[in-house]
């Protein structure tokens, strides 16, 4: 479940984001504590083995081994898999943004469907316009700060929309 700050992020004063950094519920250190404990754990035990349990000649084939893994790891360069991942954050962030329904494709579908200068056809066209641009409002509070600090509560929407 995706736990957003956004309210404490508007207001932040001070060491504001070092406070939210230590936020437990939905904080980094949630995600990543089991995997930095088990590469803990595996390194720990690994060392132990290596300073205490092993002898001389095994100590110089695990070398080996390590040189030898270290020589085949350098033929994936870096720059390869950073573009996967920057492809991979890039594209996710573009379904993100292409997913967020701005009220501009429905205002032309109406303009165009609902034809008449009469007062209930003005009245629609206004109405379902105003139902678009106020569900525009409540995703956009959700995603961006400055939308948010316009608009923190659900009263201030009300008095704009009066």
């Amino acid at each position: 479940m995706t736990v957003t700050y956004t309210a404490r992020v508007a207001n932040a004063r001070f060491c504001g984001f070092s406070k939210l950094l230590l936020a437990w519920k939905g904080s980094i250190y949630k995600v990543l504590y089991k995997e930095f404990l088990a590469f803990f754990a595996m390194y720990t035990a690994i060392s132990i083995t290596y300073r205490f349990v092993l002898y001389d000649d095994q100590k110089r084939y695990f070398e080996k081994l390590a040189i030898y893994c270290n020589h085949y790891a350098s033929l994936i360069p870096m720059s390869f898999v950073l573009g996967f991942y920057v492809t991979l954050v890039v594209n996710r962030w573009w379904s993100q943004y292409t997913s967020i329904p701005l009220p501009d494709r429905l205002m032309c579908v109406l303009s165009g469907g609902l034809q008449g200068s009469d007062e209930r056809g003005r009245l629609l066209r206004r109405t379902m316009m105003r139902y678009a641009s106020l569900s525009a409002l409540l995703i956009l509070r959700s995603v961006s700060t400055a939308v948010f600090k316009r608009f923190p509560t659900m009263d201030h929407v009300v008095e704009a929309g009066e």
